[in-house]
């Protein structure tokens, strides 16, 4: 089988803020052959993520960074066109780690095959995939809120942060979410009920978090770090949790000084966890069943922002960063 297979490279280091010139895009003929146990997959959405940016930067980082003149690694949903896999056949549809490419070969054993239980292929990218795990994870087994409880969330109108404050709400606690700009906010507020909402673009981000948690802040989950998480720790009650997840206000500039105010940490006895959802391999078909099952039924609510066609996936990666997106951020090819 002779395809033209179209991939976006990372063309080199980026130094500071991403660069439109940091990638490049190649079309080459794709004439592999299939080896027992293996599937070629069309994708047709590819996933735009944060922690991309820390791949295309190679430093160190919890997973293997992607080489100069390699194709960027990421999830990516679409459908198998031809198996060597007993247990897949041409037709399924399935999420891989198959990157920003149209074709690609994978082992069956490593594809998660997908039924579109009432949900479109680009949810399982987002709230039915790794953003949803994440949340719920970080949520449940890290953040491990009480009814009554004050959750704030970070980063609250993007993929992760919407359905971590979604899931709180859905266990009985209050929930402040705090996102960049006045739409967004509302949009948390009015869309996925969270109580109230934060814009940390209009200024004294201390004064009107203050203001929002009267009775302070049990858990904060963090996806942000930088002047988002030195706001929140003065606001931290006795024993309350951080899930530290991640820190993109610094992905960019990774000599950005740390958050002052860490002594609460200890005067208010928090626990603090850094969090990475693929150490919990165990725990991805409870959560992934769950939260594809209350998508559907409309419990659990996603916002997709969807960006047509592979040569556009560094823009949209570039425009992630300026805030741009909403919900989960994915590529149609």
């Amino acid at each position: 089988m002779s395809l033209q297979n179209k991939q976006v490279l990372l063309a080199r280091r980026p130094a500071g803020a991403l660069r439109m010139d940091d990638f490049t895009v190649r079309t080459r003929e794709f004439s592999e052959e299939l080896a027992s146990g293996e599937i070629l997959v069309r994708n047709r959405f590819v996933s735009v993520d944060p922690y991309q940016r820390l791949l295309a930067g190679g430093g160190d980082t919890f997973t293997q960074p992607v080489s100069v003149g390699e194709p960027m690694p990421g999830w990516a949903a679409g459908e198998v066109i031809a198996s060597r896999d007993p247990k897949l056949f041409p037709g399924d549809k399935v999420v891989t780690y198959l990157g920003w490419q149209i074709f690609g070969i994978c082992r069956g054993e490593s594809a998660r095959k997908v039924g579109l239980r009432g949900l479109p292929l680009a949810a399982y990218l987002g709230v039915a995939g790794m953003p949803g795990v994440t949340a719920y994870l970080g949520i449940f087994d890290i953040g491990r809120p009480k009814a009554g409880e004050t959750v704030v969330v970070s980063a609250a109108s993007g993929a992760v942060g919407s359905a971590a404050g979604q899931l709180a709400r859905m266990h009985g606690c209050r929930v402040v979410g705090v996102a960049g700009g006045g739409a967004k906010c509302r949009h948390i507020v009015e869309d996925f009920g969270f109580a109230a909402a934060v814009d940390y673009k209009a200024g004294d981000l201390s004064g009107n978090l203050r203001k929002n948690v009267p009775e302070g802040i049990d858990v904060y989950f963090d996806g942000v770090g930088g002047t988002i998480l030195e706001a929140v720790l003065p606001l931290l009650n006795l024993f309350a949790r951080i899930v530290l997840c991640g820190h993109i206000s610094t992905y960019d500039r990774p000599e950005t000084p740390g958050p002052k105010g860490w002594d609460f940490l200890l005067s208010r006895r928090v626990r603090l966890e850094g969090f990475i959802v693929g150490d919990r391999l165990d725990r991805w078909l409870e959560a992934l069943g769950r939260l594809e099952r209350w998508a559907a039924e409309g419990k659990l609510r996603y916002e997709e922002t969807i960006v047509e066609g592979l040569e556009n996936a560094p823009a949209a990666l570039l425009g992630l960063f300026q805030g741009k997106s909403l919900g989960k951020l994915v590529v149609a090819i």
